[in-house]
């Protein structure tokens, strides 16, 4: 599990993907989200502006990212 450390009080989820690597591009970030190719909290999202906070997990491409 990857940890990605927020210095606001949130992130956006297709931010999150592009900045922790996750995604290559913002464009490759924004269609895996509106693909159903993404959970947050177990839950399939299809919002990439979802706001994030710590504590919230991150799946996508067999990768877990912890928000922190």
């Amino acid at each position: 599990m990857q940890t990605f450390k927020i210095e606001d009080e949130y992130i956006k989820l297709g931010q999150a993907l592009k900045a922790a690597g996750l995604a290559e591009s913002g464009v490759d970030a924004k269609y895996a989200v509106q693909d159903g190719l993404v959970k947050v909290n177990g839950q399939v999202e299809t919002q990439r502006g979802k706001k994030l906070v710590p504590g919230d997990l991150v799946e996508f491409n067999g990768q877990t990212l912890k928000i922190e």
